[in-house]
């Protein structure tokens, strides 16, 4: 038996001596010293030894393994070297090289537009005011003049939780909870900006969820005048210098008398074009004075207090600002489309 572990040894050591690689390497690892391999199998036959040959085949089984061991982990020490050297190689950078420039974010045009829209009336000496997007149908529609069964109500296609909760269809609900939350006091003027939500995604310039800003001014002896003369400033901020608005009569429940507003066209100035349909015309808000019923059921006195408010969507605005004409592309994440935002 001695003899059969010398040989075994000097097969193991001419066979590793000659692996090019890990894999072969543990292939004889498995041969020579596996559960089933050559070194296990000559030392099953130990039980059949005298009591004095054991210890002698025992020690020479442990230096034969010792061995096999001993050149293994050489071997496979050298191949780890190997590897990590052909890696860091393969992955060597070159620090002369210049740096890869990060992509930068930008504004979403939406929020650009809203941000300008804010600039605007802060300026004017406007606050923000928010409120939740989950509405009691009462601050919806009740208090602005549109009781339950009001047949104005279909102008709002609506999402409905339960009987008396929905999305809110417009911004208006957060003008009547300012009213409340001034309890009476004036001046009042604050804008109100957040998304609003209706069916209503049937062409490329409507969506189910679009934003809103709404504005509100409440105080002694505000007139239309008023509320022309802030619109105009408005839109020749946002459009240009040389914009001109027009009031067209309108109905509105929560304001009496009501107006559509529109802005000499930003394609041709006016002169009519295809955007504006030869019109010279584009459509950008309803306003209106303030409904007396609307002001009573906010806390208002309208014997002593008028008032104007105005309301516009946002996609509507930078539409025409972008000179874009499907307001899906506002929500695609396309970035070729966002990208180009990036620059401005």
């Amino acid at each position: 038996m001695k003899e059969r572990l010398e040989a075994l040894k000097l097969e193991a050591i001419e066979h590793l001596n000659q692996v090019v690689d890990a894999v072969q390497l543990n292939d004889l690892r498995v041969k020579y010293l596996g559960k089933k391999g050559a070194l296990t199998e000559i030392l099953r036959g130990m039980g059949a030894l005298s009591a004095e040959e054991r210890p002698v085949i025992g020690q020479v089984g442990n230096e034969v393994r010792a061995a096999i061991e001993s050149i293994i982990e050489s071997k496979a020490s050298y191949f780890q070297n190997q590897e990590t050297e052909q890696r860091l190689s393969a992955e060597k950078v070159d620090v002369t090289l210049p740096g890869r420039a990060l992509k930068q974010g930008a504004i979403h045009p939406l929020t650009k537009v809203i941000q300008e829209i804010e600039d605007i009336f802060i300026g004017l000496g406007y606050r923000i005011a928010e409120g939740p997007e989950v509405e009691m149908d009462y601050y919806n529609f009740e208090a602005l003049n549109l009781p339950k069964n009001h047949p104005a109500r279909d102008m709002q296609d609506s999402f409905y939780i339960t009987e008396d909760l929905l999305m809110r269809t417009q911004t208006s609900p957060v003008q009547v909870r300012t009213m409340e939350s001034m309890k009476g006091e004036v001046p009042v003027r604050v804008i109100c900006p957040g998304k609003v939500y209706r069916r209503d995604d049937d062409d490329a310039t409507h969506s189910f969820q679009f934003h809103q800003i709404e504005g509100l001014v409440i105080g002694k002896g505000i007139r239309m005048s008023d509320l022309k003369g802030t619109l105009l400033q408005f839109t020749r901020e946002m459009f240009g210098p040389n914009t001109q608005i027009r009031l067209r009569p309108s109905f509105f429940p929560f304001t009496e008398p009501s107006a559509e507003v529109d802005v000499t066209c930003v394609k041709c100035g006016g002169s009519g074009c295809r955007i504006c349909k030869h019109t010279g015309w584009l459509e950008i808000l309803g306003c209106g004075m303030v409904h007396p019923k609307v002001l009573e059921m906010g806390g208002y006195d309208s014997e002593q207090y008028t008032g104007f408010a105005f309301g516009m969507g946002v996609e509507r605005i930078a539409l025409l600002k972008y000179g874009i004409e499907d307001i899906r592309n506002f929500y695609s994440n396309d970035l070729r489309f966002l990208q180009q935002f990036a620059r401005n």
